[in-house]
């Protein structure tokens, strides 16, 4: 079992300065070269001596490396020693560093990362829809959301790249980038070891070797990463503690470089999760415009039921269903580099596949409502990207690329009804008590995607400061997809005709017999036009005018039916979504780059923008994905460091997002507008669901050598705040997650190679919400995702 493959304990080290990773270099136009030893990094995490220039962070945003303040576009980067210093292991902790990207999760397949409010349709994940906010590990493109909320295994940076992207990233995406990269090979002998202990059972062990296996021709790098933590909420229904944390993941590389001209990077990553996930407690009760036995004051009653807590805080619940998040992520890489002089030859070839096999208790209660939910997903990926770059800068920088994508995805959704969901789902229809015992639907989901790209970017250099960067790309597609239902059980009268014929109705408003297939090509252009212009050695202004494009579906969760019963085959095709983005800049640094300060202004709309409707038709109400006219993201960011002084140093970043359905008429009712028929609700002029207009984030950190201990200390803090949000595509009143603050702190000592330090996470123990929906059948139950309470704990760090 997984949860007995990770008992041991893995020591990692890392010097108490936080350097930037090895490979960042200065900018080529700083004429202070800065000192060998010198200590500092980005986000606060080191000191500087004030006549030293701190080293510029290195990234790829633009498939080259550049130092950070030279790209002239928005982006965050969180390099590897933040992320070891604040303990960030996942995508759902950079968010509280990053505030311009925001992350949902019911559970892995229902993963929303959005950036600038946009990116991913709120609500189920559909298989046959893609994200907007593209997800890449070294390079190689991660399709499926679940991806997002992997513990991170040896990353060197992560790259937050805000805005659409595709004329230089493989897979187009309206939305963003994160791009993570990983630590390469080494030549020379490195180990690295972690381990942490705290509260609530938590263990994590990381562990990285790396050196060289043929002289200065091969190197390998093996990485080794588990975190264990106890369950969150207990059950009392089945005596168990549930939202615990057992994951597994180890990566094995090899470079061959046998030349200084070609390089051969090999990958090979096994992620393993096997969780008790994800129970929502019981938060509340919202009236709706049902009769009053069909809501669930009136339903509980005649349960004789009550929650096991109505403090959703005493992280109690009561569920009787098996709880289970067990997925498998992996795959296989390979990336070549050949540099023939003047241009660069890269190619990047990988296979990805992923396996997910869930249980959940969609009732939410100890009652036997629907006894089984669970949607088993297997995703397979083949990618290919060539591209050719110029090296060294010239009168015109660019770099062109061949992108090809194969997906295919199976699903096997099932839903089982037990002995009290009749009188909780169908109360006051006159339906036999038993009608929905043992009634149960099992799908198959199947969809294929073959992707082909071809792009380009060029930065024509005008003059030593004028720079203007046109790209372009085109995108061909070919996507089909095939969705059958089958029902079956149930207890129908048989008495009479008129009997019999209601409770089929009963049945199928429940689900119902359904296939389709549906099969469709489109080709779309997608470009950008920057102008950036340096106003001195470490200022720019830019702008950027950009045309996004991200790929049609096909829904895979069923669709309308006609007044016969027949799907309506063409609600089965959803449109692709077109971005128009206008972004303007101003990135500075002052005081010999000892304050770092970049501030853009954003207006983006989104043509065709992809989104759970409501079915307006008979039989079961259902939603399913479609498009709508127009949705709107504008507003303003900003990211910040500042070295103070020798020792103090600090961050802060924020975002204010304004973003609203500007067309949206057939959107799904808000809890409290839900009736006793089917009907839809006129969302136009509505915000965003999963946005917070505001978001903040800072922290700081200060250092002293303590030698009478031979060592240094110190303390730091991180704090981030994000206003309120509608959890819920509806906007409903009942569904608002509000605005909370969390704050962080760590104190430490290194002696030498070694670092040990204390940790608090949410040092006030702030009570907040994830993420919080209605209960299935619209009874007005509100249940949610409790965030973690106040967690302390101690690590221990190595590196040789």
């Amino acid at each position: 079992m997984l949860r007995n493959r990770f008992k041991f304990a893995l020591l990692i080290g890392t010097s108490l300065s936080l350097p930037i990773a090895a490979d960042a270099a200065p900018s080529s136009d700083s004429d202070t070269a800065p000192s060998s030893d010198s200590d500092v990094t980005v986000a606060g995490l080191a000191a500087s001596a004030p006549e030293q220039v701190p080293e510029q962070v290195i990234v790829t945003a633009r498939r080259r490396e550049e130092a950070a303040q030279d790209v002239p576009i928005a982006l965050s980067v969180v390099p590897a020693a933040m992320l070891e210093a604040t303990g960030a292991y996942d995508v759902s902790l950079i968010t509280q560093l990053t505030p311009t990207m925001q992350f949902y999760s019911s559970n892995p397949r229902n993963t929303a990362l959005t950036i600038r409010g946009l990116g991913t349709s709120f609500g189920l994940t559909n298989d046959g829809l893609e994200s907007g906010v593209g997800l890449y590990v070294d390079q190689v493109y991660m399709s499926r959301p679940a991806a997002a909320t992997f513990d991170f295994v040896d990353v060197d940076q992560v790259e937050i790249l805000r805005g659409p992207q595709g004329t230089l990233f493989g897979k187009n995406t309206t939305a963003g980038a994160v791009n993570i990269s990983i630590r390469k090979p080494s030549f020379e002998p490195e180990f690295t070891a972690e381990l942490s202990g705290g509260d609530y059972g938590f263990a994590q062990g990381k562990a990285s070797i790396s050196g060289p296996l043929a002289g200065e021709v091969l190197a390998a790098r093996f990485s080794v990463e588990g975190t264990l933590r106890g369950g969150m909420v207990y059950d009392v229904t089945t005596n168990q503690q549930l939202n615990n944390e057992n994951n597994f993941a180890t990566r094995l590389q090899l470079l061959y470089r046998p030349n200084e001209h070609f390089d051969l990077r090999l990958s090979a990553d096994y992620n393993e999760e096997h969780e008790a996930c994800c129970a929502l407690s019981f938060v509340g009760v919202g009236a709706t415009l049902k009769s009053a036995n069909r809501q669930f004051p009136a339903l509980a009653k005649s349960f004789g039921y009550a929650p096991a807590s109505l403090d959703p805080f005493e992280r109690l619940v009561d569920e009787n269903s098996l709880t289970q998040a067990h997925q498998v992520l992996g795959g296989v890489s390979a990336i070549a580099n050949w540099d023939l002089g003047d241009v660069t030859l890269t190619s990047v070839s990988a296979w990805r596949t992923w396996n997910w096999d869930p249980a959940s208790d969609r009732d939410f209660t100890r009652l036997s409502i629907q006894t089984v939910s669970a949607n088993p997903d297997n995703q397979n990926q083949y990618s290919e990207e060539l591209r050719v770059a110029s090296n060294g800068k010239q009168t015109v920088d660019y770099v062109a690329g061949l992108y090809t994508f194969w997906q295919t995805i199976d699903g096997s959704p099932v839903a089982a009804y037990g002995p009290d969901a009749t009188n909780w789902l169908l109360a006051g229809t006159g339906s036999p008590s038993n009608l929905l015992n043992g009634y149960e639907a099992n799908s198959i989901a199947h969809s294929n995607t073959q992707s082909y790209a071809i792009f380009a970017q060029a930065t024509w250099n005008a003059t030593d400061a004028l720079h203007v960067t046109p790209g372009l790309r085109y995108t061909f597609e070919d996507k089909s997809g095939s969705f059958s239902q089958t029902v079956s059980g149930g207890n129908p009268r048989t008495d009479t005709a008129a009997h019999h014929s209601a409770d089929i109705g009963n049945l199928n408003s429940i689900a119902r017999d359904q296939s389709y297939s549906a099969q469709f090509t489109n080709g779309s252009p997608s470009g950008q036009l920057n102008v950036s212009y340096d106003l001195g050695r470490d200022s720019l202004v830019y702008a950027t005018y950009a045309q996004g494009f991200k790929s049609g579906g096909i829904n895979l969760a069923g669709i309308p039916v006609d007044s016969a019963g027949n799907p309506v085959v063409r609600t089965a095709v959803i449109k692709p979504e077109n971005v128009t983005s206008y972004e303007a800049g101003l990135k500075n640094q002052f005081f010999n780059r000892m304050v770092t300060f970049d501030v853009d202004v954003f207006d983006e709309e989104v043509k065709n923008y992809q989104v759970n409707v409501v079915d307006s038709g008979p039989g079961a109400l259902r939603g399913y994905l479609s498009n709508i006219p127009r949705v709107r993201s504008r507003g303003f960011e900003w990211d910040s460091t500042f070295i103070i002084d020798d020792g103090l140093t600090g961050y802060f970043n924020g975002a204010w997002t304004d973003g609203e359905y500007v067309h949206f008429a057939n959107g799904p009712c808000p809890l409290e507008l839900t009736g006793n028929s089917t009907s839809f609700c006129n969302l136009s002029g509505r915000p965003l669901p999963g946005l917070s207009r505001w978001a903040l984030s800072g922290g700081g950190e200060y250092r002293r050598d303590l030698p009478s201990l031979d060592a240094m200390g110190y303390i730091g803090a991180d704090i981030s705040y994000r206003s309120s949000a509608y959890s819920d595509a509806s906007d409903s009143q009942y569904l608002i997650i509000k605005g909370y603050p969390l704050v962080n702190a760590r104190a430490g000592l290194t002696f030498d190679n070694w670092d040990a330090f204390f940790w608090v996470r949410n040092v006030f123990d702030r009570h907040y919400f994830t993420y919080l929906q209605p209960q299935t059948g619209n009874s007005g139950m509100i249940v949610g995702l409790v965030g973690d309470p106040c967690t302390f704990g101690v690590t221990l760090r190595l590196r040789r």
